[in-house]
């Protein structure tokens, strides 16, 4: 805890004035462009991987960045979609897995979740990716399922009712991500799930 709070005394003393103008603009307006979707990950920093700025970025984030498909009733998930798109109009939604995610390995290997019933739980909206993953074994299997995991979650996206009616009015665009802890880079899968490293 001391070098959290020791954090806070370097940005209410170095960074909060450097930055006044923005937090005064922020204090009035709250307009993100983007939901971004991630990992619980401590590893994955979605401000920071896409160097944005306070106000820029809606973040949602879920272990193994599964959003489930929707049904009725409450959800926080669910709510936070609705409100980034129905309320504050996002016009780009991203969903962006990564490299060695716990959760993707934790189905990929089988892992014993007895004893964790609710990521047990968690981890069937995921199930649809394993799926497709499954002719792959060991480090390459992770890696795809990573990949086909994102692919599920933007077909469970379109599935919240907010999202269907902007993709339908073409307000909105899905983005799937991944994102190499190890070596930076970035790739967006395009419409067949073909890795494309976005430009350096």
């Amino acid at each position: 805890m001391q070098d959290l709070t020791e954090g806070v005394a370097r940005f209410q003393r170095d960074v909060y004035p450097a930055k006044a103008g923005l937090f005064a603009h922020l204090a009035a307006t709250h307009r993100p462009t983007t939901l971004f979707i991630s990992c619980s990950d401590a590893r994955v920093v979605p401000e920071l991987i896409t160097q944005s700025e306070p106000g820029e970025l809606f973040v949602i984030r879920t272990a193994g960045n599964l959003v489930p498909a929707y049904t009725p009733g409450p959800d926080g998930v669910a709510a936070s979609i609705e409100y980034a798109v129905a309320v504050l109009n996002v016009t780009d939604i991203v969903v962006c897995g990564h490299s060695a995610c716990g959760a993707m390995t934790a189905l990929a290997e089988q892992h014993d979740l007895s004893g964790a019933p609710a990521i047990a739980d968690w981890l069937r909206h995921a199930d649809a990716s394993r799926a497709r993953a499954a002719d792959r074994s060991g480090a390459a299997k992770v890696d795809e399922l990573v990949r086909e995991n994102v692919r599920a979650q933007l077909a469970n996206l379109a599935t919240h009712p907010s999202v269907a009616r902007a993709l339908a009015a073409n307000t909105v665009t899905l983005h799937g991500w991944v994102y190499s802890i190890p070596t930076g880079t970035v790739e967006e899968l395009d419409t067949t799930g073909r890795p494309a490293a976005l430009a350096a």
